[in-house]
């Protein structure tokens, strides 16, 4: 039987060429390649010698903005937070040179783990499970928080000051640009986190897009590993926090392409992870509500850029025709859990 093969975007010979030159005897074989289905912006691949198992990230095929998938920014982060308490994957290497696989790229260590996507796939975990599992993020998420950039080596990883202003002028010049139909409410959402602004706490390693479909969950129910770090930087914690908050709320949307871990039986409402985190990492977390709005707000907005896109043609898949009806949803949880807190 011929093996499978290889995914677009990844040429397993080239690969072990360079691995050969910059590491050598870390590959014992020839190199077998699988795109790991589920990320949604950069290319995840695993690949094996069939005795070691490594994992390469690159960006998405064709054209895209050098910032936005920054492949040094992701190794750099991973490899600060290496020896801390985060479970991430070990790094094997960076490579910038796109002669070898055709963008920049990097490889990292295989990390045995599940991530959760959906209350069925926790399901068979059963009620006490999914709640070790659940909390065993907020302790991770403590654990991010309480990294000293500076001694991690991090101290120049973004611009603290005047955070959630840009991040609100971010998301607000995103849906200026990708939408094409009244959306009721948002510009009011978007004016009352303006008015709203908290005073952030001290900057942190914020990972940008927390929640467990992001994690590797071991068979003992443990964090094994954190991933996914395209949007990570030096800024406010909470919207971290906020973002967990909001995934965690349980959404009543039948036949919805976005699923949700949060209904599943045993899942820790998010009032119980705002509190646990509070008391483990000592932040003031009584503004909670703003950040949480703000991450229905950003939410709303990606959701809005996919629904437009979509209505010109540039999607392809299942589902995609059903995203635009998620937008209003998102809208009215970010007015509503701004105005009650």
């Amino acid at each position: 039987m011929s093996p499978a093969p290889p995914p677009p975007g990844l040429d397993p010979e080239r690969l072990r060429r360079h691995l050969d030159r910059e590491r050598p005897g870390l590959v014992a074989g020839p190199l077998e390649a699988r795109l790991i289905e589920g990320g949604r912006s950069n290319l995840t691949y695993a690949v094996t010698d069939g005795t070691g198992r490594w994992v390469v990230r690159r960006p998405p095929l064709g054209h895209v903005l050098a910032t936005a998938h920054d492949m040094r920014r992701e190794h750099r982060v991973i490899t600060a937070l290496g020896p801390s308490a985060v479970p991430v994957p070990g790094t094997v290497l960076l490579c910038e040179d796109e002669e070898v696989l055709g963008a920049p790229f990097y490889v990292m260590e295989f990390v045995e783990g599940t991530p959760y996507r959906s209350a069925s796939q926790l399901a068979p975990l059963g009620p006490e499970r999914t709640r070790a599992a659940v909390l065993g993020l907020v302790d991770t998420l403590v654990d991010l928080h309480a990294v000293d950039p500076a001694e991690a080596g991090l101290a120049d990883f973004g611009r603290p000051e005047g955070f959630l202003d840009r991040q609100l002028r971010r998301w607000g010049k995103q849906l200026a640009a990708s939408r094409g139909r009244e959306l009721p409410g948002v510009e009011e959402l978007h004016a009352a986190l303006g008015r709203a602004l908290p005073g952030s706490p001290a900057p942190a390693v914020v990972h940008g897009d927390y929640r467990l479909d992001n994690a590797l969950v071991g068979d003992d129910d443990r964090i094994r590993a954190v991933l996914d770090w395209e949007m990570s930087t030096l800024g406010d914690p909470l919207t971290d926090l906020g973002l967990l908050v909001m995934y965690s709320t349980p959404l009543d949307l039948p036949g919805s392409p976005i699923s949700t871990t949060a209904t599943a039986a045993g899942h820790p409402a998010a009032a119980e992870l705002a509190e646990r985190y509070a008391a483990r990492s000592g932040r003031d977390v009584s503004a909670l509500s703003w950040y949480t709005a703000f991450a229905w707000f950003k939410l709303a907005v990606i959701l809005e850029g996919i629904h437009y896109r979509y209505t010109l043609g540039q999607t392809v898949g299942a589902g995609f025709d059903r995203i635009g009806e998620l937008v209003p949803v998102f809208i009215e949880h970010g007015l509503t859990t701004l105005q009650e807190g």
